[in-house]
């Protein structure tokens, strides 16, 4: 095995060590050889296949690792994601090769639920409206919803979910979730209901989306889902774009089905400038920037270097997913 002062490490996410320099430094001091993202951006596959080649550790933000990034990359022992999601990685390829994959997870649950939770009150009181107007001299008299007696489900009911939960119950709204893999102790502890899918869609004032991207929950937010949705709800979303039929949700609001829509992901990022939904004034639209704050960077920064570092040493790392 190749000591470790002498590996290469390909590092892409933009925000690595940004309010903590200290993680580059460690990662700098312990092996021979750092390659920084050229872009401000995530890289794509044709970018990547250029990068990985000699790379012995890559620490991955929302890049394309795809089957091809795998077979360039001749060298490659750890993808280590900074994140929890991993759905951009072709784990197949990877296992094939024998590229151990690890992740971040509860890194960024707090941050994401902030966010969450902000986006639910930016809806229900029309704040990027009135504020617009405020600045126009208007002074309009905008009518918002109390989340308190409303109900709010929860499409997810894991780590992310859990924390929405906990968070929102200061508003006193009603809670109700749903999880393939439900956690009923958990549930009773933060006043949750849990319940049948098809029986969170119909109640909620607010449906929040908290469900990893695979090929049962790809594009489930489909037609069928919004019309089983209350007329003049609310949808919210802060997990993976791929989750939603984007066209058939533009439909849901362009009949008022829905009242509106908060969006931190799409299913292409960035979305393009043309993209109607973006025209569309009930869409409140952020740039997935649910992990982005110190506390979430510095930790998934931490935990993504201890699992490259661990596997370089031939270790097993804290957190593999394969």
């Amino acid at each position: 095995m190749k000591p470790l002062n002498i590996c290469r490490v390909l590092v892409t996410p933009t925000s690595f060590g940004r309010h903590n320099p200290a993680l580059r430094h460690r990662l700098e001091q312990a092996v021979g050889e750092v390659v920084y993202n050229p872009t401000n951006r995530p890289l794509t596959a044709d970018e990547l296949v250029r990068l990985v080649p000699g790379c012995d550790g890559y620490i991955a933000g929302l890049d394309t690792v795809d089957r091809r990034v795998i077979e360039a990359a001749d060298a490659l022992r750890v993808i280590a994601r900074y994140g929890v999601g991993v759905d951009a990685v072709d784990l197949a390829a990877a296992q094939e090769k024998g590229i151990v994959v690890t992740n971040t997870p509860g890194a960024n649950t707090v941050s994401v639920a902030e966010l969450t939770i902000g986006l639910i009150l930016t809806l229900a009181r029309r704040i990027p409206e009135a504020s617009q107007a405020t600045r126009l001299g208007q002074w309009p008299r905008l009518s918002g919803i109390s989340l308190e007696k409303k109900v709010i489900g929860l499409v997810g009911f894991g780590a992310i979910g859990q924390q929405v939960a906990r968070r929102l119950r200061g508003f006193d709204p009603v809670l109700i979730a749903y999880d393939p893999q439900p956690q009923a102790t958990r549930a009773e502890e933060l006043g949750v209901t849990l319940m049948p899918l098809d029986e969170v869609i119909p109640q909620a004032d607010f449906l929040s989306l908290h469900c990893p991207a695979t090929e049962a929950t790809r594009n489930m937010v489909n037609e069928d889902f919004l019309a089983k949705m209350k007329d003049g709800a609310y949808l919210v979303n802060t997990a993976r774009g791929e989750l939603v039929d984007e066209l058939a949700l533009w439909k849901a609001l362009q009949s008022g089905k829905l009242s509106g829509v908060a969006m931190d992901v799409f299913s292409r990022q960035p979305p393009d400038r043309d993209d109607p939904l973006l025209a569309m004034p009930q869409v409140i639209v952020t740039p997935h920037m649910g992990a982005h704050t110190d506390g979430a960077i510095e930790a998934m920064g931490l935990g993504a270097l201890n699992n490259c570092l661990a596997v370089l040493r031939g270790e097993e790392p804290p957190n593999r997913v394969v």
